[in-house]
Order: structure tokens, then C-alpha cells, then sequence
């Protein structure tokens, strides 16, 4: 039997979500990209609520922002939490409801004047969305010690703005960015609540979803080098069109994925520049980021084989060149038994319908599993949107994500019974 739930929680977070919505540059939806003015801004402030609530808070080297209530008996913290960056156009949610709920969770416990074994900390992860740089988790990846420090150096966003002179405009040094790493010693465990970026929550009718395992991404930035030449000039047969060579590729993405979609395989173009960009001009240039995500670690591996194979024989059948270079390869993670097990105690204790289930998306987590036990909490998302404008979550079910996180995090920090 499912409780009915007062909307209290759910009605402090939301409001947080309304009022980050304003901290966006213009235009449709929300888009607060990483290492910008507008994502220190969203960061600073929210380490200003936090310290209302009596939290120590900091900034690591990454920009990782860490809250920290104190614990009476241990050091070993209790962690929560997710990112503030946002894709371009995005909506409201994503992010923001498991960084919300975290610091509700805080409140909760302040005002039932709960001292705990273990501290519990808020984490607010730089860069999750690779949406500026073309790598996820940036921020994340860096606690984890799982940073490749020489793709980075490389990595530029859509204006040439190199990765190392965005942080440098945000107060960061990158040569100092492996200085975030922690320690297992550090960390008894982590929980991220999220939505969940897709349907099968709400065509279930189910209120929690527990994340068992969460797909790995493998992305490459493909710079595609031809010729531009006069349209109406060139004959056909001499033609190096870097646009067409890149349409063939766009086309196996989505070939191979569709081999493999039994697997949980999915494959994506989402980027495509074409360089000059005239009507009468051959492109001579292409540049775009293809990705392959899979929770299964064979698979993937299937599709990347598959993909070098067509590029290397467009290359040659077409007589250009193409570059490609590896923005970031992960694998497949398993959430802990022992967090999730935790997870669906707390649903049950509360009344709450819950379904165990895989995650096709990358989030923080899946680096933090590597320092520490961690699980992730879902809840749904209306007709699975997600990167919009119209993405929503309502009330309801953000009140069953904040009561599963307090109930989860209170069990793992350990309450001190007076």
C-alpha cells in the first residue's frame, strides 16, 4: 500500500529549481554551462545555502563544490548529491533535483535535530554534461583519480576556448585538477538521485527506480579533412566531400547501434560542424562527436571495431582523411549490493513502489563507485524527456525521491540514539 505523500520537501526543492532557472544565459530553457561565470555563480550560491544550514563548505581543485555536516564518532563521510551544469537549451531538473533533495535532506535533518555517526556531505560534481568540452564527468572523474589530463589539455567548446583557459577564467589552475583526488578512506559511501532521462518509470506507474548498473559512454571527436572546391565546377568523380564521407559515418553510428540494441546499445551523432558553410562550395571540413553507450562492456567494444573499420575504409575509398581522437572510454559500473539494498529498505519503510533497473545514461555515480560503495535513486520523468525545455518531474515524485534519500543516507551515516 502506497502513502500518501505531504508535499513539504517537494515544495523546498522545487522552489530551488525556480529560482536556478533564472541563473541561465538567454534564450529557450536553461543553459548554465560548465566552468562559465553563470555556473560559478549557481556553485557560490549554493555553497551559501549549505553554510545557512550549518555546513563547512569548500571548492576543490576540479571546482567540485563539497558540503560537510559534521559526524560525532567517525570521518568517514556519508555522500550525496549531483551537478548544477546544464546541456544548451535544457530544462530544469536534471541535476538540480538530486543537488536540492541533498541539501533538503540537511534540513530534515537539522530540524529533527539528528546527530549522525558519520558526517554527511553534499557533492556538487563540475562539468557532468559534456555538452561545452565534448567529456563528461569532468569533476567527478577528477575525485575519482580517473582524469585523462592530456585529452583535456586539448579539448576546446564551440568557440576554441581551450579547456585550461575556461578554468583559468573561473579562478582554477589545471595543472593543479589531479589535486581532487580522494581516498576510499574518505568515503563510506554514495547515493546521487537523479531523474531518470527516460519512460519506463512513469509507463510503470512506479515511484523509485533503483539503479543496478549505469551504461558506459565511449566518444570521439572525428575531424574529417576533404577538399572545398567550386559545386557546380567539380566533376563528381574527383570530388573529396568531407560532408558525405561524414554522412556515411553518421549512418554506421546508427547501423551498429541497431546490431547491438539487444545489448542496451545505443549509438549518437549529436554534433556536426561543416566548414566553409557555403551553398556553393563542396565542404572541405567536417568536425563531429560520436558516441556509443552500452551496459554491456562487450558490445561497446564490438561497435568501436566496427566503427574504425568503416572510417578507415571511407578514408581510402573516398581519398581524404579523417582524425579521430578519443574523448573518453568507460565501462559499464555495477551499483553495490549493500547500497541498494539500503535503497529498497527505504521504499519499502515508506510506502513506495520501486523497480530495479539498468541506467542508459552516464552520471557521476559511475565514477564515485570506483572510491566508495554507491547506489542511484530514479524518479520519473514526464513522457521521458530530458535536454529540453519541457522537462518535468512533478511534486509527487520528487517528495518519494527526497524521502528515500533522507531515509538511505540517514541508515548509512548511523544515527546517535541520545
Amino acid at each position: 500500500m502506497t502513502k500518501t505523500l505531504h508535499h513539504d520537501n517537494a515544495a523546498s526543492v522545487l522552489t530551488l529549481i525556480d529560482e536556478y532557472a533564472a541563473i541561465s544565459t538567454e534564450g529557450q530553457g536553461v543553459t548554465r554551462l560548465a566552468y562559465t561565470d553563470i555556473d560559478t555563480t549557481a556553485k557560490q550560491k549554493f555553497m551559501s545555502l549549505c553554510e545557512k544550514e550549518g555546513m563547512t563548505t569548500r571548492m576543490d581543485s576540479a571546482g567540485n563544490v563539497i558540503a560537510r555536516r559534521p559526524g560525532v564518532q567517525s570521518e568517514q563521510a556519508v555522500a550525496c548529491g549531483s551537478h548544477l551544469d546544464t546541456v544548451v537549451n535544457a530544462g530544469r531538473y536534471d541535476g538540480t533535483v538530486g543537488v536540492f533533495a541533498a541539501l533538503e535532506v540537511i534540513r530534515m535533518m537539522n530540524s529533527r535535530n539528528i546527530q549522525t555517526k558519520h558526517p554527511v556531505e553534499i557533492v556538487v560534481f563540475a562539468s557532468e554534461e559534456s555538452s561545452r568540452f565534448g567529456v563528461a564527468t569532468i569533476g567527478s572523474k577528477a575525485m575519482a583519480g580517473k582524469l585523462d589530463l592530456d585529452v583535456l589539455a586539448q579539448a576546446k567548446d564551440k568557440s576554441g576556448t581551450y579547456f585550461p583557459d575556461a578554468v583559468r577564467s573561473q579562478g582554477l589552475n589545471f595543472d593543479d585538477f589531479g589535486k581532487a583526488k580522494r581516498t576510499s578512506a574518505e568515503l563510506k559511501a554514495f547515493i546521487e538521485l537523479h531523474i531518470e532521462q527516460g519512460p519506463l518509470l512513469e509507463t510503470q506507474e512506479v515511484q523509485i527506480g533503483v539503479v543496478t548498473s549505469i551504461a558506459a559512454p565511449t566518444r570521439y571527436r572525428l575531424e574529417v579533412m576533404g577538399q572545398a572546391s567550386h559545386s557546380g565546377t567539380t566533376n563528381m568523380s574527383i570530388r573529396k566531400d568531407a560532408l558525405a564521407a561524414a554522412a556515411e559515418i553518421v549512418l554506421e553510428v546508427e547501423r551498429l547501434a541497431l546490431q547491438e540494441q539487444t545489448n542496451y546499445s545505443v549509438g549518437t551523432v549529436g554534433f556536426l560542424q561543416v566548414s566553409p558553410g557555403s551553398a556553393n562550395t563542396i565542404p572541405g571540413r567536417v568536425e563531429m562527436i560520436a558516441e556509443f553507450r552500452s551496459n554491456h562492456g562487450e558490445s561497446k567494444d564490438r561497435l568501436k571495431i566496427e566503427l574504425r573499420r568503416k572510417i578507415d575504409a571511407v578514408q581510402k575509398r573516398r581519398g581524404l582523411t579523417i582524425h579521430t581522437h578519443l574523448l573518453g572510454d568507460e565501462w559499464p559500473v555495477l551499483m553495490d549490493p549493500s547500497v541498494r539494498e539500503v535503497i529498497r529498505e527505504a521504499c519499502l519503510e515508506n510506502g513506495l513502489t520501486f523497480v530495479e533497473m539498468a541506467s542508459g545514461a552516464g552520471h557521476d555515480a559511475m565514477n564515485m563507485a570506483s572510491l566508495c560503495p554507491t547506489g542511484m535513486v530514479f524518479i520519473p520523468s514526464v513522457g521521458g524527456l530530458s535536454h529540453h525545455p519541457e522537462e518535468f518531474s512533478n511534486a509527487d515524485d520528487i517528495q518519494a525521491g527526497v524521502v528515500t534519500l533522507y531515509d538511505s543516507i540517514l541508515r548509512l551515516a548511523e544515527p546517535i540514539r541520545s
